[in-house]
């Protein structure tokens, strides 16, 4: 019998992967409230920005090896750190207003990335292989496929 967890990617697997979609989800909804004026300028950044987040702790989690892993889990805390900035930004200029769970759930992908890097980063730096330690934060790269 194959379970569910056996279906999905290995990005899937991740709560912190699971969050970054969720939010961009919410980037999406919340960023439909900036003026047409800038649809082209801020609305597009903030969703390109949103995105590179899943996308890039996706790609990470495809890589054979921890570093390289660990280097793409870095450019999506990067992407969270811009995409809060640009938030704040939309609203200084009162483009929108706070959205509370919007800023509680890039919190949340904040802490669950950092916790996930600093689990990576304390162990070997070498090809990834399928371990105890490792099973519950680390996704097998090698079943990409469905």
């Amino acid at each position: 019998m194959i379970r569910d967890s056996d279906k999905q990617r290995p990005h899937e697997r991740l709560e912190v992967w699971r969050d970054a979609m969720a939010l961009v989800e919410g980037v999406y909804r919340h960023s439909d409230a900036l003026p047409d004026s800038e649809r082209f300028g801020l609305t597009a950044q903030l969703r390109r920005t949103a995105v590179s987040v899943p996308s890039n702790i996706a790609e990470g989690a495809a890589r054979r090896s921890t570093q390289e892993y660990l280097r793409f889990l870095s450019i999506a805390r990067g992407s969270l750190a811009e995409l809060d900035t640009q938030l704040q930004i939309a609203e200084r200029l009162d483009f929108v207003a706070p959205d509370p769970l919007l800023a509680q759930l890039l919190d949340r992908t904040f802490a669950r990335l950092n916790a996930l890097i600093r689990t990576l980063d304390s162990g070997p730096r070498t090809i990834r292989e399928p371990s105890a330690a490792y099973e519950s934060q680390i996704p097998n790269p090698e079943s990409h496929a469905r």
